[in-house]
């Protein structure tokens, strides 16, 4: 019998990996809140600490409503998210090499041959704009965007609806998470959490935190889980 080797599945039958895309595929957060800044003082606005971290984790529409008010028309509400992720996206630029997350293209070679899955409240653009730039999108079976549910996290639909496109119970997807809406979003649909650090310092409700995908903690975490049946 011939060892396992890297084209072979290397998690149990069963089971799937769902990486978050902000703060998880990439370290995107500090362009996100230069964004958000920029594009804030354009309307008077300036962006204080509790705004930034009420940004985490959630979808754009939400973002808006929370730094405008209720005094914007739905339209109005698309239009300005749409702008602001356009900023992100020139600021981005090719800076995209330079913000993945350590390990993840190694990690992510390692996992090619096991079910792999995004599920990120970021817009459509961003998630297109982000796998296709990197390279990315060939590694995912699956990818599922903030617009394609109607409850963003931290309800638990995009999960659900992830595990559902994989035909794998939400139970036996191992979601890496960065974010608390996120970690409450995964474990709300049944999840298994993986924290990685870069937004909090502490995620309560992660089974296992990370600093980075080079982590020596990680590979021997995922070997130890079996699906539920």
């Amino acid at each position: 019998m011939s060892a396992a080797g890297p084209a072979e599945p290397r998690l149990a039958q069963g089971l799937a990996l769902v990486f978050d895309m902000d703060g998880v595929l990439i370290d995107s957060n500090p362009l996100h809140v230069q964004a958000w800044e920029i594009f804030n003082r354009r309307y008077g606005l300036e962006t204080t600490e509790a705004m930034r971290q009420d940004m985490y984790g959630r979808r754009n529409d939400e973002i808006v409503r929370a730094y405008y008010g209720d005094r914007l028309t739905p339209e109005e509400v698309v239009a300005r998210g749409a702008a602001k992720e356009e900023l992100y996206r020139q600021l981005a630029g090719d800076r995209i090499e330079e913000i993945l997350m350590p390990g993840l293209r190694a990690f992510l070679e390692c996992h090619r041959h096991d079910p792999m899955a995004v599920a990120s409240n970021a817009e459509p653009a961003n998630v297109a704009f982000i796998l296709e730039r990197a390279g990315l999108r060939d590694f995912f079976r699956v990818v599922v965007d903030g617009h394609q549910v109607h409850h963003p996290k931290p309800h638990p639909d995009i999960y659900l609806r992830t595990a559902e496109l994989l035909r794998i119970a939400a139970a036996n997807c191992l979601v890496f998470e960065d974010s608390y809406a996120g970690i409450e979003a995964a474990r709300a649909a049944g999840a298994r959490v993986i924290g990685v650090l870069t937004t909090h310092g502490d995620l309560p409700g992660a089974e296992l935190t990370i600093d980075n995908f080079g982590s020596g903690k990680l590979e021997p975490w995922l070997r130890s889980q079996k699906p539920v049946l």
